[in-house]
């Protein structure tokens, strides 16, 4: 990806690799304005793009893995739990202020 001035296909290849690779943004801010213009006005590269794209996927799609959210919705819900817990537990901080404030008051008298 370091050559300047690439030609479509050459950006093409380039492109294919950085997908397969996962570094997308690489790709991206390696394009000179040239060719980030060349890029943006060629069907042809559009369309070869979305092949390769759908070309990764069939390649991959036995490695794709696809991310396992049960320990984050338990530490959720364990959180959750905890501050239902503690709202049964004690009154309001600004109620049980006043409360007490009154009842010093009261005492003092």
């Amino acid at each position: 990806m370091s050559d300047t001035n690439r030609e479509i296909h050459e950006l093409l290849v380039d492109y294919s690799d950085a997908l397969r690779d996962g570094c997308i943004p690489a790709f991206l801010k390696s394009l000179t304005r040239e060719e980030a213009e060349r890029i943006a006005s060629s069907w042809e590269f559009w369309d070869a793009t979305e092949i390769s794209r759908i070309l990764n996927g069939v390649g991959f799609a036995d490695k794709a893995v696809a991310p396992n959210v049960s320990l984050f919705i338990s530490r959720v819900d364990a959180e959750i739990a905890s501050r239902l817990k503690k709202s049964k537990a004690s009154p309001s901080g600004k109620r049980r202020s006043r409360t007490r404030n009154a009842a010093k008051r009261e005492n003092r008298t």
